[in-house]
């Protein structure tokens, strides 16, 4: 089976997470990123975000999500770097396409569907945007869109206020989305050998995340199901962080079965009563059931009440640290890693889902416009050629 090829014009973090998910894969992925116009520095902003790892256009908050992939170096707004792009996509056989840019950079910059197809007509196409191509000139940004799409209303203390998600979820959705529809759209290609446009709205993926609480408005609600509830379930109580003595762990009751068997341990008796017995009577009295339940675990260590909660067979975690999530045994064996050209070896996030075969180590992201003229040679493009679009401002110098 041939070897799929996606050439990306990706920066920040949605696309680049969508096409790490193709390197995962095994599939061959070009990023493209932009020339320096003398304004700014050259290329993806990532790549200039957080600590200094190895050199100044790879730091921390870059690595992860561009392992294992290629960099090329294109000026879009100049004919001959168009031209060099679709010839590219010609001579490489490129089946995907995918840019993060707004839309109406599309035709300008020549990597609209269209224009593209016209090349390759079996390509297939994914543009991630902030509210789709029909808002041109919005910019995507994740913290915007979790506040536009109710995400930082639904989050954090209900006496305080919003706040943002701790991950950037709806780059991550997005990303998802590009991995899931790409996915689709080759599957269906390889039936009709036809190509097609796939549109990432973030506001619109964010929003299909809705499902427990947007539909509620036409049920007539009540004020506290739609907004901030701390770290509170709004459905199924108890569920929230309790204190202990040594610290604080998350408990979550889904049923009343579990209900019953939590007020069998001994040390939560005295919660039981008829009014609680279901979870409309729990969820009318939650206020008062929440401070019950603190009131008793604060007086014992988390060891001893996760003991009773794993024989009881009630849900239940520490609070890890970020640190600590490294090292659960159930994902350990799971990381994937990567090593510095100085040897260092880093170890990342999990893929999503075990694939069989797959490679868990990954080469270390490229150097901005690393792989420009080895791309292009490839392509076709004598060495003679590469220094005129040199010259002209279309590839770097």
């Amino acid at each position: 089976m041939k070897r799929k090829t996606v050439l990306s014009l990706e920066q920040a973090l949605s696309m680049p997470y969508a096409t790490l998910r193709f390197v995962q894969l095994g599939w061959r992925v070009i990023r493209i990123e932009a020339l320096g116009a003398g304004k700014g520095l050259p290329g993806d902003p990532n790549r200039y975000i957080g600590a200094r790892v190895v050199d100044d256009d790879r730091r921390s908050y870059y690595v992860a999500p561009n392992v294992g992939k290629e960099a090329i170096a294109l000026n879009l707004k100049t004919a001959a770097g168009r031209n060099a792009l679709k010839r590219i996509v010609r001579a490489l056989d490129v089946d995907v396409f995918c840019c993060n840019t707004v839309p109406e950079r599309y035709v300008p910059l020549g990597i609209d569907y269209a224009t593209l197809a016209a090349v390759k007509p079996d390509l297939v196409w994914a543009g991630i945007s902030a509210l789709g191509p029909e808002y041109a000139d919005v910019p995507g940004y994740d913290p915007v869109i979790q506040a536009m799409a109710g995400y930082v209303e639904l989050t954090g203390d209900p006496n305080g206020a919003p706040v943002l998600c701790g991950v950037p979820v709806i780059d991550l959705k997005a990303g998802d989305e590009v991995y899931a529809n790409v996915l689709l759209a080759l599957s269906e290609r390889a039936e009709t050998g036809r190509g097609r446009a796939i549109h990432i709205s973030m506001l619109q993926a964010a929003a299909s995340w809705l499902i427990t609480t947007l539909p509620l408005v036409d049920f007539d609600c009540e004020p506290w199901e739609i907004t901030r509830a701390g770290n509170e379930h709004r459905k199924f109580v108890p569920t929230n962080v309790y204190p202990a003595q040594d610290g604080f762990f998350y408990m979550a009751i889904g049923s009343d079965v579990q209900w019953q068997r939590f007020t069998a341990l001994p040390r939560f008796t005295s919660l039981a009563s008829d009014a609680r017995r279901t979870s409309e009577g729990r969820i009318r009295d939650r206020v008062a059931l929440q401070r019950e339940i603190g009131a008793l675990t604060a007086r014992y260590g988390s060891d001893e009440l996760m003991a009773d909660l794993r024989a009881a067979t009630i849900p239940h975690a520490r609070i890890n640290a970020v640190a600590a999530v490294r090292d659960l045994e159930a994902l350990r064996n799971r990381l994937t890693e990567t090593v510095t050209p100085g040897g260092k070896r880093v170890r990342m996030q999990p893929m999503a889902v075990d694939l069989p075969g797959a490679r868990r180590e990954f080469a270390f992201p490229p150097k901005y416009g690393e792989h420009t003229r080895s791309v292009l040679r490839e392509a076709g493009f004598p060495e003679e050629e590469c220094r005129r679009l040199a010259a002209a401002g279309a590839i770097p110098a």
